[in-house]
């Protein structure tokens, strides 16, 4: 049988992934460097939107998924963070917010008018992977969060030089993720290093971090080819 990696291997392991990581899609390589238009910026916001409500129902299942009182303890904050405490406050505000900020009518945004079958379909299929999946395979998935904050920061960066046009106010969503995805992503790789320490785990948590990388691109990939269509 094949034997499992040191921790500091592991943590390699993962780290590796980052190549997969969406930030070097075309979409988003396009996004940053200016070249997209008032409707496609609009478009990839409106269809993120229904990425952002997945996020607590895929939380919510890994901690019914979790047997660990103490692993769900930590994980139901992320919870709070999304919904918040109404409807004012948190991720989900925070994204409307930034659709307000570039030209999106909110209820255009929640009544999912804009999302393309294949954000979707992708997004569905992330949620069902950490409905039925151990929870430590979805806790996995989500160290997409190693490679987000640097990314985020160099949007808000981006979008302030390329599109004068957003109203500074939407930035707010990535001011408030920045410091809460840098702090969640130490502690998720410290939970799945100390819970995936068979073989079997391993190669199961670096699989789950690649699927994961593979929806965000999926999800990408439709926003780019509706663009503008």
């Amino acid at each position: 049988m094949a034997q499992p990696l040191t921790r500091e291997r592991f943590a390699a392991r993962l780290h590796d992934l980052r190549g997969r990581y969406w930030d070097t899609h075309p979409f988003h390589l396009r996004l940053h460097s200016g070249g997209c238009t008032p409707p496609e910026l609009r478009r990839w916001v409106a269809n993120r939107w229904y990425y952002q409500l997945c996020l607590t129902r895929k939380n919510a299942a890994i901690i019914a998924n979790c047997p660990l009182p103490e692993v769900r303890r930590a994980w139901v904050e992320r919870l709070g963070y999304q919904d918040g405490p109404n409807g004012d406050e948190g991720g989900l505000a925070d994204w409307l917010v930034l659709a307000e900020a570039v030209g999106l009518d909110r209820a255009e945004v929640t009544d999912e008018r804009h999302v393309a079958r294949g954000v979707r379909f992708a997004v569905d299929g992330y949620l069902h992977f950490c409905q039925t999946r151990p929870w430590t395979e979805g806790v996995a998935a989500a160290l997409t969060e190693m490679f987000s904050p640097d990314h985020m920061a160099r949007r808000v960066t981006a979008w302030r030089t390329h599109y004068e046009w957003i109203d500074p106010a939407g930035y707010a969503y990535f001011e408030h993720r920045i410091p809460t995805a840098r702090r969640d992503s130490a502690r998720t790789l410290e939970l799945v290093l100390d819970h995936c320490t068979t073989a079997a785990q391993q190669q199961a948590a670096v699989e789950a971090l690649a699927f994961k990388c593979e929806v965000l691109r999926a999800m990408l990939d439709a926003v780019d080819y509706g663009a503008d269509r």
